[in-house]
């Protein structure tokens, strides 16, 4: 379970994460709660997602990866202005979907509009929307600002 940003991962390109970064936390794991992955497992198994090498990885379980992707949209849908953030998850077994969805966040009253019903799908949600936001804040900031009466 993600509960902190890890600012100096061993990844080259630590934005390619399935959330967007790496993160520490402990493991969820039945008979392994709250174990705290050491660097090297958070590393090779606990940010890749497919962590089949991992000792503690359980033989029964429902899915062993989950992806996010983004779109920030207005209130009505239709713009990418910023009213709400629809995150898409995939939860997959062994590189196949086997359960898929949409979630909203309200980014104007900062509170989810639809979470998912697993904590651990929604606290990685949370991590990826951390992730999201900070990397389209940074975009935003590079872009040159053009004067409005210049533009027109």
């Amino acid at each position: 379970m993600p509960v902190e940003k890890l600012e100096n991962g061993a990844w080259l390109h630590a934005h390619r994460l399935p959330l967007g970064c790496g993160w520490a936390g402990h493991c969820t794991a039945p008979g392994h709660e709250n174990a705290v992955p050491s660097p090297d497992e958070l590393r090779d198994f606990c940010n890749l997602g497919y962590a089949q090498g991992c000792e503690r990885f359980p033989r029964e379980r429902l899915w062993d990866s989950v992806r996010f992707v983004a779109r920030t949209a207005s209130s009505d849908g239709k713009k990418f202005s910023g009213g709400q953030i629809q995150i898409r998850y995939v939860c997959e077994r062994d590189h196949r979907p086997v359960e898929h969805g949409t979630l909203k966040f309200d980014a104007i009253a900062t509170r989810w509009v639809l979470g998912h019903s697993d904590a651990r799908v929604q606290r990685m949600a949370e991590c990826f929307l951390a992730s999201y936001v900070e990397k389209r804040y940074i975009e935003k900031r590079k872009k040159p600002q053009t004067d409005p009466a210049v533009a027109s």
